[in-house]
């Protein structure tokens, strides 16, 4: 399992499963407290230049507080994770009041 980020320009990190299994392994890590509060995410993508597009489901698609959890919960805990990701980016968070 190698943490470095590959230096090919063909290289696309939406497409590399062992990214996408350890982004998959740090959320599953988060998820149950996210389901105790009757949400979830979701992956999306991941672009090019390492950015985890993430679906908030359920009450976090509609939660105030969900860009702090996003920004630091997830993003914290998946840049510990994995540490090639830049930051998280929900696709349809609420906008902040």
């Amino acid at each position: 399992m190698s943490t470095s980020t590959p230096k090919d320009d063909s290289y696309d990190p939406g497409t590399d499963e062992d990214l996408h299994r350890r982004v998959e392994e740090a959320l599953d890590v988060l998820r149950p407290y996210l389901m105790a509060d009757g949400g979830s995410v979701r992956v999306l993508d991941i672009t090019p230049d390492y950015v985890v597009e993430l679906e908030l489901l359920g009450a976090c698609g509609t939660c105030p507080m969900s860009t702090m959890t996003l920004r630091a919960g997830i993003e914290q805990a998946l840049r510990r994770s994995v540490p090639q990701i830049s930051r998280v980016e929900a696709v349809n968070a609420p906008a902040a009041y």
